[in-house]
């Protein structure tokens, strides 16, 4: 598949998908005897794998360093696990405060409502 096949499979911009090849978010795509960019379903796997991660606010550095980790093999599965860990934790904590950014702001919300049904209450 060719990356702007890629790129609007992923809602990625085929400059972007040529950045996460250059710093090794993603693994090396194999060229077409012609040099393009020729990507396989494991390449379109590791694209989505790559989007996913970087939407969930997983550092570009952890990405990085597990596909690099991911090249080396089986003997890596150890520290993949961990930085996969490392991330779910982060992850949930950034989840809880966004939870409670959201409470927050339902509770403004509601005293909104609170004030309007007041306001019209009193204009009866």
């Amino acid at each position: 598949m060719k990356i702007n096949e890629v790129s609007k499979m992923y809602d990625i911009t085929a400059d972007t998908l040529r950045y996460y090849e250059r710093i090794g978010l993603i693994p090396t795509v194999n060229r077409n005897e012609s040099g393009i960019r020729d990507y396989t379903e494991t390449d379109c796997n590791w694209v989505n794998f790559a989007k996913c991660m970087r939407a969930a606010g997983i550092s570009v550095e952890s990405l990085i360093e597990y596909v690099a980790l991911f090249q080396q093999g089986d003997k890596t599965r150890a520290a993949r696990k961990e930085i996969l860990i490392e991330e779910r934790a982060k992850l949930l904590e950034r989840m809880e405060q966004m939870q409670e950014t959201l409470d927050k702001l339902n509770y403004k919300i509601d005293n909104y409502y609170k004030c309007v049904e007041f306001e019209d209450s009193k204009l009866k």
